[in-house]
C-alpha cells in the first residue's frame, strides 16, 4: 500500500514515519509514504500557496493551482477524467485503486470502519489544509472524500495525515505482529465474525463489536494497593471471556454510551448495561 501526502510543510513528517509499527512496515515493504511539498507547484518567485478568500472573510485559502499541479505529478486527474479511464479498463469493484482525500474539520468523521475500508485500497492521496481551508474547486474536481479526525479544528491537515495513515496502515495484513490484535480492541469487529484461535480451545479473547475495549493488566499482580482482578489469573477461559464482555459494556456506557445506540446486544448484555450508573468508575 502506498500513501502520499501534499503539504506545505513536508518537514513535518521527517521524523514521524521512523518509530513503531509504520518504520517496521515500511522497511518490510509492506507500505511506503511519500510526502510533497506543495511549494514546488507554484510559478511565481514568492512561491505562493494561497490568496484571499472571494466575498471577505478571515484568513488565506490554499490555491487550486499549485494543489492540482502536484496531484498531478502523481498520474492523478480529475475524477471525471479517472471514472472515463476505468470504464474503459475495468477494475474490480473489491479493490479499489485510489482514493484522494482532503483532510478537513468539515469531513465526515475517521472511525475503525472508514481505516479498515481505506485498509483496502492499493494508494490513498492526502491533502493537507491549511489556514482558512482549501478551494472548494479541488475538491469537487479531485478529492474521492472528505475527512475528519475529530470535532475540533488543527492549524493543518498535517498531524491528521499522521493519524490517517497509522490507523490504516495497522490494519494491513502482515503489518501487526498478530494479525487477531487489530481485532481484539476498542472498535473491533464484532465477536461472531472473529475466528481467530486454537481448535477446541475456548477463547478468552471477546470482540467489541464496535464498542470501546476491555481493560488490560499485566504483571505484578497487585501495584499500588490495587490487585489484578483474579479471574484473569484463574485460567478459566469462558469466566475471563464473560468478565472482558462486563468490562467492554461498562467502560462503553460510561464513557462512550453513543456507542451502544448502533452495537448489536443480546439480553444479557442489556441487563449488564442497566445495572451500571453512567457516572460510576
Amino acid at each position: 500500500m502506498r500513501f502520499e501526502i501534499i503539504t506545505i510543510f513536508p518537514g513535518f513528517f521527517a521524523g514521524i514515519f521512523e518509530h513503531g509499527i509504520v518504520r517496521r512496515a515500511q522497511a518490510e515493504g509492506l507500505v511506503t509514504v511519500g510526502v510533497l511539498d506543495l511549494r514546488e507547484f507554484t510559478h511565481d518567485r514568492h512561491r505562493s500557496v494561497d490568496d484571499r478568500p472571494f466575498g471577505g472573510g478571515e484568513g488565506m485559502v490554499l490555491k487550486p493551482e499549485p494543489l492540482a499541479g502536484a496531484l498531478n505529478s502523481l498520474g492523478i486527474g480529475t475524477k471525471a477524467d479517472r471514472n472515463a479511464l476505468a470504464k474503459e479498463i475495468p477494475v474490480a469493484p473489491a479493490l479499489p485503486t485510489l482514493r484522494v482525500i482532503l483532510l478537513s474539520a468539515q469531513g465526515r468523521p475517521l472511525t475503525q470502519a472508514v481505516a479498515r475500508e481505506l485498509a483496502g485500497v492499493e494508494r490513498v492521496v492526502l491533502i493537507c489544509g491549511r489556514y482558512e481551508g482549501v478551494d472548494e474547486r479541488i475538491n469537487q474536481l479531485y478529492c474521492d472524500m472528505e475527512l475528519s479526525i475529530g470535532d475540533y479544528v488543527l492549524s493543518g491537515g498535517e498531524l491528521a495525515a499522521a493519524v490517517v495513515v497509522d490507523t490504516t496502515m495497522r490494519l494491513i495484513p502482515g503489518v501487526l505482529g498478530n494479525d487477531a490484535s487489530g481485532e481484539f480492541e476498542s472498535f473491533g469487529v464484532a465477536d461472531a465474525d472473529i475466528t481467530t484461535g486454537e481448535e477446541g480451545v475456548p477463547r478468552s479473547q471477546y470482540g467489541s463489536g464496535g464498542l470501546l475495549d476491555y481493560p488490560h493488566y499485566t504483571r505484578p499482580a497487585e501495584f499500588g494497593g490495587l490487585r489484578a482482578p483474579d479471574v484473569l489469573m484463574s485460567g478459566d477461559h469462558l469466566q475471563i471471556r464473560k468478565w472482558r464482555r462486563e468490562q467492554q459494556l461498562r467502560k462503553t456506557r460510561i464513557n462512550r454510551p453513543d456507542l451502544l445506540e448502533k452495537a448489536v446486544l443480546s439480553a444479557e448484555d442489556l441487563r449488564i448495561i442497566d445495572s451500571i450508573h453512567p457516572e460510576s468508575k
